[in-house]
Order: structure tokens, then C-alpha cells, then sequence
């Protein structure tokens, strides 16, 4: 490529020669060292320049990258991670890299594939061996040298041990190319390990044989859904090397083999067997070299994940009714309401950027007007009828810009709103550590004064706590707003609604546990492994559980549909069952058997008696909670739908771009939709809005810090 009058003559003192090309991180140049060796130098876009969170990682990467050998890949050479554009300079690598050669040649012969198949095999052991998870393998990422091929760009690697403790992994940033990324990258990135590369290896072998990857689309969203759901594509895979693909790609992380046993395979010699299955049986990566376990964070049961794709299952959507939805009566909408759409933009703390990056976290309505929380915004209040922006409160400042600044919505009571207010990052005296403080305000809805503040946690590094409803840390009851409390959020407490001080606080029990909120009353979730959940019904005066059901797996509450409380397991690879436990008097517990079984990547909500399972491609299934019978299952046309959220007649859903689909409620039907308004910010595997019905008035967030309305009697 020919260099250009903007690109630099030099980057940290290596003269650059020619442009090699370019991506979405940034540019990569060929550059020469003062002893002639050829170097390729990535320097990345301007745009990162100014994320501090970007220069962390871009650090860590580079940590990374050097402690590999570079018998199979590119050795880092040099790196400035403070420089004003952040760069890296590895050994040049001459060749043709893999997705160039077989879109201009076709795809490989047997012999050479094998060949690729040991010498990538080969790499992945190295890179692994090392603690290192590459993230991003690729055809682009695969050079074709002379003495074999060379994985090249650690741009997105990541020292495993790292993986569970990360603190940067909170973001839920997304990483790599959806063609090649494992399930787990696209579901649970947080938990990704080195079986995640194994699968990007089946995946290139396949593009090498084929001309095309086992799970191709038209749609990168398809793409997506593919890769975690679909089966992939190998008839015209050579038979000597379709059990090899085949395993690499297991959608079981914990099912896919180690780099030796794929080199044992290769040499046609002996497995060892496992505690369950082998290539043909299902045999499990080896305890040595398999995905670290997931680090244990507090106390606290963090937002399960079923099949991979996290449950969104606290806070659901609001339902506020004002008038009749039997489609023979005139729409009942708030007084003065008219059709509207808007943006915050004006909420940022004095000193900070102005313009959000992010979505709306949740919204209520409380006293005519939609209290919505998110990116920089603590709270911001919207009437009803107009739109209009009546007040806000950013979130609260810090002295630095690695903590979180994203505000949430708890819920409502009465004239009050409950919101946390963000993380304060403090330093601590003498030692120069920063802690982070967090606390629970409860905020007027009509005027925004903040009525009171309780601190709930504190903590430093990786022990600072992750405050979000879902997580289980707080929840909203008709007694007062249930939290984990205490500076290492080792109990719990009930705040009373007057004034924020806690009733009682008691001490945690054994176990990870999360609180949670069903028809006004509050409960304890304690899971012991993935062996059984403790539910408890906890007394509003006391504290102490009133009632205790044990339940074998991992469980988590969706709510009430009727007298029973409705729990689904989230540590199954598909959903069979739920189980339903009487809320008041004997609290019996009862299997429900789904009389079609749904797939793990089904995300589960309970709305108005029904449980709706969503699929990312839009898909919608309605089951009976108490029968497990499925009424019916229809393409909603939303993609990575939110929470489908039930009234009367119709089950609405949205994506996060703001399109809307209105499904009949008896026969799934789409009654009518609505167009999306503007990109999505979230990245794939997020889910839509959370909506709110209030009368015949729905209200949709989308997109960056908006909203609009609809009325679903006449949209």
C-alpha cells in the first residue's frame, strides 16, 4: 500500500517504509530497525488515545504478547503504550496471510491443511502455555510464511489468569470477529479462556477447506446466533480432518480438547481418556490446560448466565395500568399526552463531557413523569404526556475515569424513586489506594431532591463491588429496599423508605448469594457450587428467613405468575424445567416438566402470569409456568430482543436500536411493528430496552440516553 502525506516518517524511532493496511484499532506499518530488521508497526487510532481504560488494556496486551516464543508467531519487539498514539512493533512476518490466499487461490489442499492444522495447533500450545489467550483468531491473523504458518496480532490477548479478575471485563466489551468467535465470546465474554481459541481454530480450519465459515451469513447478527446456537457447516470437509473440526467446535468450552490432544489426534496416537466423553465420546479438556475457574467474587452471585447469554432477570419491565387493553374502548393515555421522542444530553456532572456514550440502564414511572437512569445520568425525569426533560442528576464525580459512571434505577415508591448514586473514588490515606464507595439515595420523583443517602459497600481493586440490580445486590420491596450492606458486603439489610437507615442487618449465609424482589416481598438466593440454590422468604421485620425451599442446581428467581413463585435454572445447558414454590402457606415446591425444551441461549422472563423465552434472532416462545405447555413460538422480527413485556392483549419487545414488535398474546402473532430509531451502542449478545407501559402509552429507551412513545392502541 502506498504511504500517505498524514502517516508518520517515523513511530518511536523506527523509519516507516511502506503502509500494510489498516482496521478498526488502527493502522499497521512496515518500519525498519537501526539493524535492518523489518518490523510491522500497529499504531492505533487517535480515538483510543484519550480512553484510559484502552491504554490499561492496550498495556496488559502487550505484557502478554511478549511472553510468548516466536517459533510460531510474531515476537514483540518494542511497544509504548504512553506514546500519543499507543504502538506496538512486532518481527515483520513476509507471506500471504490466510484469508487472502484462499480468496485468490480457493481453499487449501488436504496436505497443506493438515499441515496448518498441526502448525496452528502447535501455536496455540505455546501462546497457552504461557497463560495467554489470543481472543481473535482469524484468517486475517493467520500468516502463510515459508517455514509454516505464524499467528500474528495480539491486539485483543489476554493473560487468562487474568480473565476471572479482571475488573476491566465489567465493561461487558465484546472482542474479536463474530464469524470466529467461540459462543462464549459473544454470550459470556467475561468467562472466556483458552478453549475459546480452540474453536476459532476448528472455525479457520473449515474457512481453509471450504472457502467459507462453518456458520457464514449474509447478516453479522445471524452470524452471531449461528455461532451460539446453530450447527456448523462441514460436509465439504476432508473426512481425515472433520473429526478434528468437529471437536474443536463443541459449543461446550469444557468439551473442546486441549492443543495436545489435538496433536495426538493429528498423529493418530492414543487419547487419554477422561472423567466424560472423547472426541466421538465427548471428551472434557484436561484440568491442566482447560479454562481457568471463574474467580469467586465476594459473597455475592453475580448475574447468571443460561447457556452463555446473561439473564436479565431483576428489574422487569414496569407495567403501570390507567385504563382497560380489551381493544373495544378509547385508548387511556396520560392527560395531555402526545406522540414524542428525546434525548438527554444535558445531565453531565460541571466539568465532564456533555455528551453520553451509552444507553438508558432502566426507567420507571412514578408521579407522571418516567424516571430513566444510565450512562453519566443518576436519574433524569421525563413527563409522561410531552417528553419534556423536568429535571436530572448526573452521576456523582470522580477524581479519575476508571471507575463506572453509569447510574441505575431500583424502584419506585410512591412520590420516591430509589437510584444508586455511582461509585466515589477516594484515596486512602498514606497508602495511595483508591477505594470505592457506593451507596442507595431515594430521590423525589417530582422535584429530584435526593431525600436521603445510605451507604451500602465499600472496597479496593477487584473487591470493589458491582452495583446493578441484576447482580442481586439490592432490591425494591412494599417494606423498604433490600441491599448488601457492610464494607465487604459480607450481610444484608432492609432500608427503611422514611429515612434510609437500615430496620436490621444480618450476616450472610454459606454460599454466593443475591437478593431479590417478587410481588412486593423480598428473598434470599444462595447457591452452594452448581450442586443446589437455598430460597428464602425473608421477614421484613427480622430479616431472618421465614421459610427456606432447597432446590438441586442453580437457580434464579423470575417472580411471581399467581400464588407461586416461578425459578429458573441457569447451570443447565437447555431448559426442561422450571420450578414453582408456593408463595404463602406451605411454600410446597413443584418441578414443572416444558413440554418442548428450550435451547440454553433462550433468555427466560416472567410477564403477567407467562414465561417468554428470547432468542437473539428474534425469536419469542410462551409457555404456561404452571403446565410447562408451550403456547406458542413466533419470529418477533426484533433482533437481540429485550424483555418481552405483556399486557392485556399484546407482547411487546424492542431491540436496542429502538425497532418494536407488538405480538398477539394468544397466538404470538406480530400485530404491528415499529422501525429502530438510530444505532444501537450495545454490542452484540446485549439485549433490547426494558419498556413501560403505562395505560395504552408505551415507552421505549433506545439507542444513546433516548426515548419515545407510542400508544399501542393505535401505533
Amino acid at each position: 500500500m502506498v504511504l500517505r502525506d498524514s502517516d508518520p516518517e517515523e513511530i518511536g524511532g523506527y523509519p516507516i517504509e511502506d503502509r500494510l493496511g489498516s482496521g478498526g484499532m488502527g493502522v499497521v506499518y512496515l518500519g525498519r530497525s537501526a539493524s535492518g530488521r523489518r518490523l510491522a508497526l500497529k499504531v492505533v487510532h487517535g480515538q483510543y488515545a484519550d480512553d484510559q481504560e484502552f491504554r490499561i488494556r492496550f498495556r496488559r496486551e502487550v505484557a502478554a504478547a511478549r511472553q510468548v516464543s516466536g517459533a510460531f508467531t510474531a515476537p514483540v519487539v518494542d511497544a509504548d503504550a504512553d506514546a500519543p498514539s499507543p504502538w506496538m512493533a512486532t518481527v515483520y512476518i513476509p507471506g500471504e496471510d490466510l484469508g487472502t490466499h484462499v480468496r485468490r487461490e480457493g481453499p487449501l489442499p488436504l496436505d497443506r491443511l493438515q499441515e496448518l492444522a498441526a502448525g496452528l495447533t502447535e501455536a496455540l500450545r505455546d501462546i497457552h502455555r504461557v497463560g495467554v489467550v489470543h481472543r481473535d483468531l482469524k484468517p486475517a491473523n493467520v500468516m502463510l510464511a515459508e517455514d509454516g504458518p505464524r499467528v500474528i496480532d495480539f491486539g485483543v490477548s489476554r493473560a487468562a489468569e487474568a480473565l476471572g479478575a479482571d475488573a476491566l471485563t465489567q465493561t461487558g466489551r465484546v472482542m474479536g470477529t463474530p464469524p470466529y468467535m467461540s459462543p462464549e465470546q459473544l454470550t459470556t465474554p467475561r468467562d472466556v479462556g483458552p478453549a475459546s481459541d480452540v474453536f476459532s481454530l476448528g472455525a479457520v480450519l473449515a474457512y481453509a477447506a471450504t472457502g467459507r465459515g462453518p456458520f457464514d451469513s449474509d447478516s453479522p447478527y445471524e452470524t452471531a446466533t449461528r455461532v451460539v446456537q446453530g450447527t456448523p457447516e462441514l460436509d465439504d470437509v476432508p473426512a481425515p480432518l472433520r473429526r478434528f473440526v468437529e471437536w474443536c467446535l463443541d459449543k461446550d468450552p469444557e468439551a473442546r480438547p486441549t492443543p495436545d490432544e489435538l496433536l495426538a489426534l493429528l498423529k493418530g496416537e492414543p487419547i487419554p481418556p477422561r472423567t466424560t466423553g472423547a472426541p466421538a465420546a465427548g471428551e472434557k479438556p484436561s484440568e491442566a490446560t482447560g479454562a481457568p475457574a471463574p474467580r469467586r467474587r465476594r459473597r455475592l452471585l453475580l448475574t447468571a448466565a443460561v447457556g452463555g447469554l446473561l439473564l436479565a432477570l431483576a428489574g422487569t419491565a414496569a407495567v403501570v395500568r390507567l385504563g382497560g387493553d380489551d381493544g373495544q374502548v378509547a385508548s387511556q393515555l396520560p392527560a395531555g399526552w402526545r406522540d414524542w421522542t428525546t434525548k438527554d444530553t444535558l445531565t453531565a456532572a460541571k466539568g465532564e463531557d456533555p455528551s453520553p456514550s451509552g444507553p438508558f440502564t432502566r426507567c420507571a414511572a412514578a408521579r407522571a413523569g418516567l424516571i430513566c437512569a444510565g450512562d453519566d445520568v443518576k436519574a433524569v425525569r421525563f413527563s409522561l404526556a410531552t417528553g419534556k426533560r423536568e429535571w436530572g442528576l448526573p452521576v456523582d464525580s470522580v477524581p479519575d475515569d476508571s471507575s463506572s459512571m453509569e447510574g441505575d434505577v431500583i424502584g419506585t415508591a410512591g412520590d420516591r424513586v430509589y437510584v444508586y448514586r455511582n461509585d466515589q473514588s477516594v484515596p486512602e490515606e498514606d497508602s495511595g489506594t483508591t477505594y470505592e464507595k457506593y451507596a442507595i439515595e431515594a430521590v423525589d420523583a417530582r422535584t429530584g431532591d435526593v431525600l436521603w443517602t445510605a451507604p451500602t459497600q465499600s472496597g479496593t481493586g477487584a473487591m470493589a463491588p458491582d452495583l446493578t440490580p441484576d447482580t442481586g445486590t439490592a432490591a425494591a420491596t412494599k417494606d423498604g429496599v433490600l441491599t448488601i450492606h457492610g464494607a465487604l458486603g459480607d450481610s444484608y439489610a432492609l432500608l427503611d423508605p422514611r429515612d434510609g437507615d437500615p430496620r436490621w442487618e444480618r450476616p450472610l449465609p454459606d454460599g454466593e448469594c443475591r437478593l431479590r424482589a417478587a410481588a412486593g416481598e423480598g428473598y434470599l438466593l444462595c447457591a452452594a457450587g452448581r450442586s443446589e440454590t437455598r430460597l428464602s422468604r425473608l421477614d421484613p421485620a427480622t430479616g431472618r428467613p421465614a421459610w427456606t425451599v432447597t432446590v438441586r442446581g442453580t437457580f434464579n428467581l423470575l417472580g411471581a405468575a399467581g400464588d407461586r413463585l416461578v425459578l429458573a435454572d441457569t447451570s443447565g445447558t437447555t431448559h426442561r424445567s422450571v420450578v414453582t414454590v408456593t408463595a404463602n402457606g406451605s411454600h410446597t415446591r413443584r418441578t414443572v416438566a416444558l413440554d418442548r425444551p428450550q435451547p440454553a441461549a433462550a433468555i427466560p422472563t416472567l410477564s403477567r402470569d407467562t414465561l417468554y423465552f428470547t432468542l437473539s434472532s428474534g425469536s419469542v416462545r410462551a409457555v404456561d409456568p404452571r403446565t410447562g405447555r408451550q403456547r406458542w413460538s413466533r419470529n418477533s422480527t426484533v433482533e437481540f430482543p429485550g424483555q418481552p413485556l405483556a399486557s392485556a392483549t399484546h407482547v411487546y419487545v424492542a431491540s436496542p436500536s429502538g425497532r418494536l414488535a407488538a405480538l398477539d398474546g394468544r397466538t404470538g402473532d406480530v400485530a404491528w411493528t415499529r422501525p429502530g430509531r438510530g444505532v444501537s451502542t450495545s454490542w452484540m449478545g446485549d439485549q433490547g430496552a426494558r419498556l413501560t407501559l403505562v395505560g395504552d402509552a408505551l415507552y421505549v429507551p433506545y439507542g444513546t440516553r433516548s426515548v419515545y412513545t407510542v400508544d399501542v392502541r393505535h401505533p
